[in-house]
């Protein structure tokens, strides 16, 4: 510190007792300077976790979303930590410093574990963000698989136990679904669970495995390259993309006997997030989910996009949960 002479008394020159007042202003809690630009949020990039494979639906989402919020001041890491039907990339979203710089894709499939309690997590380690797509699912066989869903039935029947259903995980709504299709046709299948949706379609265009429970955004390239065959989908309505494919209803069977249940993508950050930055997170992907070229993506790949935030979105994650609840326990009480 310099100082400065004055008779037999010595004073701090002026650029000391500005660093004094400055000392003195910190200890009071008054920030100043270059510190209150990091106090505005967001002044670095977002770890957005998408908890699959890369390639899969909700990791093409999670990229075609990054642009748009890059435009309006957000940039957005995104980071693929598969695993545990999800539960490892939230996981890390729970434990996370909750200062909104690391947010997580949450799915249904998540939900399912935790209906089933093969996880530790719980939806109160989580404030909901935005809901990002709800997904419709289909059965699909490879393109020279039986020819519609009664002949895939037929097949069932014909070697009980043997034909294989592929799924993005296991223990989720796409497990689910294949269970009741197997129920529906009296017999038993093999359940041949995958980190991600991508790994799932190239097993079946190959040949792998006899079906796969998917979404249209995981094999819709596919399809139209006529590698796979969508033979169903696990909906009371058909769908606007494949208008031709008839839903599992239509065809006679019941693949809701214990509720209906849904498969949506929604963003969550740990549940200790200021309101202040958890506003800011809703503000910025609800533009950018109500984006026109977002929208567009969704339609052009069957995704049905909505705009439910916050705590409307809470209470949506647990009436979900609560569908699961009693779903997944009947579904896999005897797995």
């Amino acid at each position: 510190m310099g100082w400065v002479q004055f008779g037999r008394r010595r004073r701090p020159d002026s650029g000391a007792a500005l660093s004094v007042l400055a000392v003195a202003a910190l200890a009071a809690g008054i920030v100043v300077g270059p510190a209150a630009a990091e106090d505005k949020f967001p002044s670095r990039e977002v770890r957005l976790i998408v908890p699959w494979n890369a390639g899969g639906s909700n990791d093409i989402a999670a990229r075609v979303l990054a642009p748009i919020l890059a435009e309006n001041g957000m940039r957005i890491i995104v980071d693929n930590v598969p695993g545990g039907t999800g539960t490892i990339g939230m996981g890390r979203v729970a434990n996370a410093e909750p200062d909104g710089y690391t947010i997580g894709m949450g799915t249904s499939s998540t939900l399912s574990m935790i209906a089933q309690n093969k996880t530790p997590l719980r939806n109160d380690q989580f404030a909901s963000i935005a809901r990002v797509s709800t997904d419709p699912l289909m059965l699909l066989v490879p393109v020279n698989g039986p020819k519609d869903l009664g002949a895939f039935m037929d097949e069932l029947k014909k070697r009980p136990g043997k034909v294989t259903i592929g799924t993005p995980g296991t223990y989720n709504i796409n497990h689910i679904f294949a269970t009741m299709t197997a129920r529906a046709a009296g017999v038993d299948y093999v359940n041949v669970p995958y980190p991600g949706g991508a790994k799932v379609i190239t097993d079946l265009a190959g040949g792998q495995i006899d079906a796969a429970v998917l979404k249209p955004s995981e094999s819709i390239g596919q399809i139209k390259a006529g590698q796979v065959r969508p033979i169903a989908v696990f909906a009371n309505d058909r769908l606007a993309v494949f208008p031709d494919v008839p839903t599992m209803k239509e065809k006679g069977y019941d693949v809701f006997p214990y509720g209906p249940v849904v498969q949506m993508a929604y963003l969550v950050a740990p549940a200790k997030v200021s309101p202040q930055v958890r506003k800011t997170l809703i503000a910025a992907f609800e533009k950018a989910i109500q984006d026109p070229r977002f929208k567009a993506f969704a339609a052009e790949n069957g995704v049905l996009v909505d705009n439910l935030t916050g705590e409307a979105l809470d209470r949506e994650v647990q009436a979900v949960q609560k569908s699961l609840n009693a779903v997944a326990t009947q579904v896999f009480k005897a797995e």
